[in-house]
C-alpha cells in the first residue's frame, strides 16, 4: 500500500488495542496503541508505515497525532485504569521536548481520568542510541513528571547495555517473533539473560512481545518476562477485553512450565549425584602420592561415559593439572599446554569456588558453548581438596540422551 494512499483514508485510520498480560496475577494490565486501516477490503495493519524513515516526518507525525486522539479518548471513556503503551517517535520528542504529546494529555490529566503514571512512551532502540546525547534530559523530564519510558526491540541488534542503564527506563521490551517456533537460539538466550539482570538492577520491567507461540511464551517465561503480550495470548482488537480473559490459558501453560524446570531440575541433581559417586569411588582407590595428570587419567577412564575432558584448578584459578581430553575414538589424551592457565576471569568462577568451600559438595554449571568443540556442554565442578578442584566437562551427546538435561 502507499504511504499517500494512507494518509488519504486517515480518517479510516483507528486505534486496536493489544493487551498486556501480567505474569503475577495473568491478567490484562494495559495496552498498547497499535494503527490499523479500515479499508475497502477489510482491516489492515499499517505499523509500517511508522517505521518508514523514507516516508516524510510530517505525515508520520500527523497520523500519529490523530491516533493518539483517538486512543485516548477510548482510554478515557473506559476509565480505564491500567498502562497506555505508545509507540513514539524519537526525534519527534527531541524535537519539541516531549511538548506537543504533553499538550494533547493535559486535559485528561487536568480532568483526572488519565495519571501520568498510566502512559508508557516506547521509543526503538536504534533510535535511543542515534539520538541517546540529545534525548537523554528530555527523558528525565518526561519521567520526573511520572510518564514511564519504554525501549522497544531491544537485543535484536548489538545493543548498547551501557546507555540503556544510564537512561533508567522504566520498561524493557524484547520481540520474541524473530525466534523459530520450533528452535530457540540459545545465542538470544544469553542476550536476554543479560537483560533480566539488567532489568532487575536498574528497576525495570522486562516485557516480552510478538509472542505468537507456546514455545515462545515458554522462552519469555525462562527469561524473566514479568509481561507478556501476542498473538498467542490475545490479538488487538477494537475494544477493551476483560482482564482475566487469559488467566485460565496462561496458568495452564505456566504451570506446565513448573513442571518441565521441576523434572530438568530433578534430572540435574541427579546427574550431579551420580558424578560425585563415581568420583569419591575412584579417589577412594587411587594412590595419593601419583601426580595430578595421573589423578585425572584415572578419573577420566573410570567417568568416561560421562566427561570428554577434565583438568584441575586452585582457588585462584590457576590451572595446576594438564587437560585430558577424549579423541574422536574415545582414548584419552594429556594436552600440556592447559598447564597454569589462569580461569578466573570466567563468569562465576571465584562465586562457586567459594560456594564448594562452604557448601563441601559438587557444583553443576548452565549450559553453555565450549569454544573449542562449538558444541552445548556443562562443566561439574568438584572440590578434591581444601584447595584443590576437579572440572569434568560434559558433552552435549550424552546431555542429549538423558532426558530433561538440555
Amino acid at each position: 500500500m502507499d504511504p499517500l494512499d494512507v494518509m488519504m483514508e486517515k480518517d479510516n485510520v483507528i486505534p486496536y488495542f493489544l493487551p498486556i498480560f501480567n505474569a503475577e496475577k495473568q491478567i490484562v494490565v494495559g495496552y498498547e496503541v497499535v494503527a490499523r486501516l479500515n479499508a475497502s477490503d477489510g482491516v489492515k495493519r499499517i505499523g509500517w508505515f511508522f517505521g518508514d524513515k523514507t516516508i516524510p516526518s510530517e505525515y508520520r507525525n500527523e497520523l500519529d497525532d490523530h491516533l493518539q486522539r483517538l486512543a485516548l479518548e477510548h482510554f478515557a471513556a473506559a476509565s480505564f485504569k491500567g498502562a497506555m503503551y505508545f509507540n513514539y517517535d524519537a526525534r519527534q520528542l527531541i524535537k519539541d521536548s516531549g511538548e506537543s504529546f504533553l499538550q494533547r494529555i493535559n486535559p485528561y490529566i487536568e480532568d483526572q481520568t488519565i495519571h501520568y503514571n498510566q502512559i508508557i512512551l516506547g521509543l526503538d532502540e536504534k533510535d535511543v542510541h542515534s539520538y541517546y546525547a540529545e534525548i537523554k534530559h528530555v527523558l528525565t523530564y518526561l519521567q520526573s513528571l511520572g510518564i514511564r519510558i519504554g525501549i522497544d526491540n531491544v537485543g535484536q541488534s548489538s545493543s548498547q547495555i551501557d546507555q540503556i542503564a544510564m537512561l533508567h527506563p522504566n520498561v524493557i521490551r524484547v520481540n520474541v517473533s524473530f525466534l523459530n517456533q520450533d528452535s530457540l537460539p540459545h545465542l538470544y538466550g544469553d542476550v536476554h539473560q543479560s537483560l533480566t539482570m539488567l532489568s532487575r538492577k536498574i528497576g525495570a520491567t522486562l516485557l516480552f512481545d510478538g509472542i505468537s507461540t507456546f514455545n515462545q511464551l515458554n522462552y519469555a517465561w525462562r527469561n524473566g518476562a514479568r509481561y507478556y503480550q501476542g498473538p498467542y495470548l490475545l490479538a488487538a482488537s477494537k475494544e477493551f477485553v476483560l482482564e482475566d480473559s487469559c488467566r485460565e490459558r496462561m496458568q495452564k501453560d505456566f504451570q506446565h512450565f513448573i513442571t518441565y524446570e521441576r523434572k530438568k531440575m530433578q534430572a540435574q541433581l541427579e546427574l550431579s549425584n551420580e558424578l560425585v559417586h563415581s568420583l569419591r569411588a575412584t579417589l577412594k582407590h587411587t594412590k595419593t602420592t601419583g601426580t595430578l595428570d595421573e589423578l585425572i587419567l584415572t578419573v577420566a577412564k573410570d567417568l568416561s561415559e560421562y566427561v570428554f575432558r577434565i583438568y584441575i584448578c586452585n582457588e585462584e584459578g590457576l590451572q595446576q593439572s594438564s587437560n585430558v581430553e577424549k579423541d574422536q575414538e574415545g582414548v584419552w589424551q594429556l594436552k600440556k599446554e592447559g598447564l597454569y592457565k589462569n580461569w578466573s576471569w570466567r563468569p562465576y568462577f571465584l562465586e562457586n569456588i567459594v560456594r564448594m568451600n562452604v557448601e563441601k559438595k559438587g557444583i553443576l554449571s548452565d549450559l553453555y558453548t565450549d569454544i573449542e568443540r562449538d558444541e552445548q556442554i556443562r562443566t561439574f565442578a568438584y572440590p578434591i581438596s581444601e584447595s584443590l578442584y576437579m572440572f569434568m566437562d560434559i558433552p552435549y551427546e550424552y546431555l542429549f540422551e538423558q532426558n530433561d538435561l538440555i
